[in-house]
């Protein structure tokens, strides 16, 4: 016996019957249509769309800058260390040289000078000689 929606008292058909009666079979198909979007509404989600792109965009130029402002920064504080460590080396490298340059001249027998005994050494001949004449002709009036 059927059971259909409930309802007991529904009559059974005889099989029989639905194979002379059924001859075609019926189907339907469902057909949705999509409705368009209207060009006001499209312009706007184009509009956002340009305007989303935009702001990121220009977030990711931001973000670019400031890497590139972090990696010089980088650049020249690995650049002012390399540079200290060099003058530092050279700053070791000249105490040596002087200290060298004192051991040499008194391997070759050179005194210090004390504070009294400051020499005088003109720049050139030519001059000294002038001033000579100079002297000698003030001293004769």
């Amino acid at each position: 016996m059927a059971y259909t929606r409930g309802n007991l008292a529904v009559k059974e058909k005889a099989s029989e019957q639905r194979v002379s009666q059924q001859r075609y079979k019926e189907t339907t198909k469902v057909v949705t249509r999509r409705s368009s979007i209207p060009g006001r509404e499209k312009l706007l989600y184009m509009a956002t769309l340009l305007v989303c792109i935009i702001v990121g965009g220009a977030l990711m130029w931001r973000y670019a800058h400031i890497y590139d402002l972090n990696r010089q920064a980088q650049a020249a504080a690995s650049e002012i260390k390399k540079n200290e460590k060099t003058i530092a080396d050279l700053e070791v490298e000249k105490e040596r040289l002087n200290n060298l340059v004192i051991e040499n001249a008194r391997k070759l027998g050179y005194v210090e000078a004390a504070d009294k005994d400051v020499i005088y050494v003109p720049r050139s001949t030519s001059r000294a000689s002038d001033t000579d004449a100079g002297k000698s002709s003030d001293s004769a009036e």
